[in-house]
């Protein structure tokens, strides 16, 4: 059948943004439209938002990943925003916040390459710049195109010896039509895997 669905997150990673506002404060933003070309990552977000303006003007940023567990922090920071005044599109769901770490339960530790901080909870954590920031084509949201420059992995997710994260360790929070998810047990892998014959084994610490 044809439907008509608002929304199209058909299982998406869950993001969480820090960018840097004016007043150098940090801004901590969910999102849900992320994807990965080599070492760009392609980014969605609101038009109206605080992280749009931000990396409009200050292109530094993280790309925090979330594991499952903190599905309920990210819901935590759902229906805030970093904009003051709220805009009026905003204004009956949302809520100005600018203390987002602390209002989301999560920590801020410092970045080594970008002047903005990452998540502490977050297992993988990306530095980045914002190269390119363009509207889409209705105008609703801006499309960032940014550069990783520094990837930070928990050591449990790392197999040892090499710089690949193990699939069988890592498990991305995933928005599937406005639910969150975790992922199931491994179905295959790719003929391009570079952790195939290591994804089932179990590490000691």
């Amino acid at each position: 059948m044809v439907i008509e669905p608002r929304i199209l997150y058909f299982g998406t990673p869950v993001v969480l943004l820090t960018t840097r506002n004016a007043d150098g404060t940090a801004n901590l933003a969910p999102m849900s439209s992320a994807w990965a070309l080599g070492r760009t990552v392609v980014l969605g977000v609101g038009a109206e938002g605080q992280t749009a303006r931000n990396l409009a003007e200050r292109p530094s940023l993280v790309i925090n990943l979330p594991p499952p567990s903190l599905w309920e922090a990210v819901e935590r920071l759902a229906p805030l925003t970093g904009r003051d005044p709220v805009p009026p599109e905003k204004a009956d769901r949302f809520r100005f916040e600018p203390a987002k770490f602390a209002a989301a339960g999560l920590h801020p530790v410092p970045s080594e390459v970008v002047d903005v901080p990452r998540v502490l909870e977050c297992p993988l954590q990306l530095e980045a710049r914002a190269v390119t920031v363009r509207p889409d084509e209705t105008g609703d949201f801006r499309i960032v195109e940014a550069h990783v420059v520094r990837v930070h992995a928990d050591p449990a997710l790392v197999v040892p010896g090499t710089q690949h994260v193990d699939p069988a360790r890592w498990q991305p929070l995933v928005y599937n039509f406005r639910h969150y998810f975790g992922l199931g047990p491994e179905l295959g892998h790719s003929f391009r895997s570079e952790t195939a014959a290591v994804g089932a084994q179990e590490y000691v610490a």
